[in-house]
């Protein structure tokens, strides 16, 4: 992979009724090339459209990639990987750190009605998650857009120690950085 080659990575970070989502644009060299901030409401679903527009807003036809820390962000408000690369039209990787057995129970225990309905729908629609190990540490990844094991090779080339992708490392650290504000 070139080392120009540039990655969305997204995070998040919340302390409150409102998540605070970070981007972050990231070269296979490691080198930050852009950031981009919005938010999604803790236990909604709209943080689909916020990283949508979050990407419109940034504005680059240089990406190649968009990685994801997870699918379940700001309790449970469920990505669609499949509207992430039908609207962005980049490849969606989607990195967790922890064995699970899934969001179904929870989901399901959290919410009723319609509203388990709609967040279990976008999580059966997802494809299934395949354990990695990147060096030391194991991450799990699905993806859209991409086959499983050229994205294998994608979080490999964005991760170069530990087991996070620089771009979701990053976009982490913004976001926890962004919910420390005074006014955040």
């Amino acid at each position: 992979m070139k080392q120009g080659a540039r990655a969305l990575g997204v995070a998040e970070s919340y302390r409150t009724e409102t998540s605070t989502l970070a981007g972050v644009v990231t070269r296979v060299s490691g080198v930050v090339d852009g950031f981009v901030f919005g938010s999604c409401t803790v236990g909604g679903t709209d943080a689909t459209e916020q990283i949508c527009e979050m990407h419109r807003r940034l504005g680059r036809a240089d990406l190649q990639y968009l990685l994801l820390a997870g699918v379940g962000l700001a309790w449970y408000n469920v990505v669609d990987l499949h509207e992430l690369r039908a609207e962005t039209g980049l490849p969606v990787v989607s990195v967790s750190f922890e064995e699970s057995t899934g969001l179904e129970p929870a989901i399901r225990e959290a919410f009723d009605g319609a509203a388990a309905t709609e967040r279990l729908e976008t999580y059966r629609s997802l494809p299934d998650r395949r354990e990695l190990s990147v060096g030391e540490e194991t991450v799990f990844h699905r993806s859209v857009g991409i086959d499983p094991d050229e994205a294998a090779e994608v979080i490999r080339a964005y991760t170069p120690g530990g087991g996070r992708p620089e771009p979701l490392r990053v976009a982490r650290l913004a976001a926890r950085a962004a919910d420390q504000r005074p006014d955040g």
